[in-house]
């Protein structure tokens, strides 16, 4: 019944235990296929996802939005699970979104939680249990229906920062949403290679800019000029 999409660039360090987890932690045979869509990886990433039985794709361009698109375009499942390459899944995850699917949810996502004790993000992770879409993270996960996903128009492709933000408000608009009560686990690791407070303000500056009508040429400058070591 799910289709789960990862978009990868170079992240050989974290895809194997990414795709391990998804059997691990959900029924395996409520997974259709687990599909890595590949932004042009210089490391082994597109090898690793391979030898761990996904489902590898090349997208044409390098870029969230577009390589998702490409990835849902020939999904068999009929729930569609955008999931980073750095994030864990709760246990139990396709019992409760197929629940949720069930109960007449078209999307939802799950709260946060970080692999890095700090009170700081650990009070970032508790606000994503609120609705304002200012607390939607992409790090939390995203599901919907590939039904709604193609009667959105699946993701923007205008968008390379905040695309899951644009996505979801659209998803909102036309179906139900619903947080569910777990968190996923995900990486800490531009937090800790940034600095916690320094990174978050970073966000923040971003998401103003974005909600103010800046330009998303001018959100990827400003992103890049403040964090050139990190990719988007």
């Amino acid at each position: 019944m799910i289709s789960v999409i990862i978009p990868t660039y170079n992240e050989n360090e974290h895809i194997v235990q990414t795709i391990q987890a998804l059997y691990q932690k959900g029924m395996a045979r409520a997974i259709t296929e687990v599909i890595v869509v590949d932004g042009g990886s210089t490391d082994p990433t597109v090898e690793q996802a391979q030898n761990a039985g996904a489902r590898v794709i090349r997208s044409t361009q390098k870029g969230r939005a577009v390589q998702l698109n490409q990835a849902a375009a020939v999904a068999k499942g009929k729930v569609l699970y955008f999931l980073h390459a750095d994030t864990i899944p709760p246990s139990g995850f396709t019992t409760d979104i197929i629940a949720a699917v069930q109960a007449g949810y078209q999307s939802g996502c799950f709260l946060l939680s970080f692999d890095f004790s700090h009170w700081f993000l650990k009070a970032n992770c508790w606000f994503t249990r609120f609705k304002p879409i200012f607390f939607r993270f992409g790090d939390q996960s995203l599901f919907v229906t590939k039904e709604s996903f193609v009667q959105a128009g699946g993701y923007n492709e205008k968008y390379t920062v905040l695309e899951d933000q644009e996505i979801i408000k659209r998803l909102r608009k036309n179906g139900r949403f619903v947080i569910l009560k777990k968190p996923v686990l995900t990486s800490a690791r531009k937090y800790i290679t940034n600095g916690i407070y320094k990174t978050q303000g970073i966000f923040f500056l971003i998401y103003t800019m974005y909600f103010l009508g800046f330009s998303q040429n001018k959100l990827v400058r400003t992103y890049k000029k403040l964090v050139p070591e990190n990719k988007i």
